[in-house]
């Protein structure tokens, strides 16, 4: 199950995304969004985000700076981020259980035979099929679906393009 913070790391990522795309004008000096309008946008608490883009500057997945002309930028392109990538920074694997893990595989203490067992089998491929979604599907694609934390953006920052699904974000 996808967490909360996992939830907020995802849209806070989003908001980072438009900015880079110059979708979200406002927010944005000096190049960076500052956490404030990143809480803004993500709807996450300002304490529990703090945390959460730390999280994401030690994942590699952001640049952070202090200070006046401070804020935060996307380490790399949002359309070179993997949605499934973000998911494991956060949430760690995204096996349903530790036995069907590619990375962190832990054979279950009342399996008497992991290879033979049909339970670790239906989760390799529950994992498999997860991942083949959230490997596919870049940060930017995320961010410019429509319906993704749109309670959160407020659209007068999006352009028509965005708004009208020109850009696919009708997947």
């Amino acid at each position: 199950m996808l967490t909360m913070k996992a939830k907020y790391a995802l849209r806070a990522m989003c908001a980072l995304a438009r900015a880079e795309s110059g979708r979200t004008a406002p927010a944005v000096r000096h190049g960076r969004l500052q956490a404030k309008a990143i809480a803004e946008h993500s709807g996450a608490p300002s304490k529990f985000l703090e945390s959460i883009l730390v999280d994401l500057r030690e994942a590699g997945f952001i640049h952070s700076r202090r200070g006046q002309k401070g804020g935060h930028t996307l380490a790399r392109p949002a359309d070179q981020i993997m949605v499934g990538d973000l998911i494991r920074a956060i949430d760690g694997p995204l096996a349903p259980v530790r036995c069907a893990s590619v990375s962190a595989y832990q054979p279950c203490a009342d399996c008497a035979d992991p290879d033979a067992c049909s339970l670790r089998a239906l989760m390799r491929e529950a994992r498999d099929a997860l991942s083949h979604v959230l490997d596919r599907r870049s940060l930017r694609e995320l961010a410019l679906a429509p319906d993704f934390g749109a309670a959160a953006i407020d659209p007068a920052l999006l352009d028509a393009t965005f708004l009208s699904g020109e850009l696919g974000g009708g997947r």
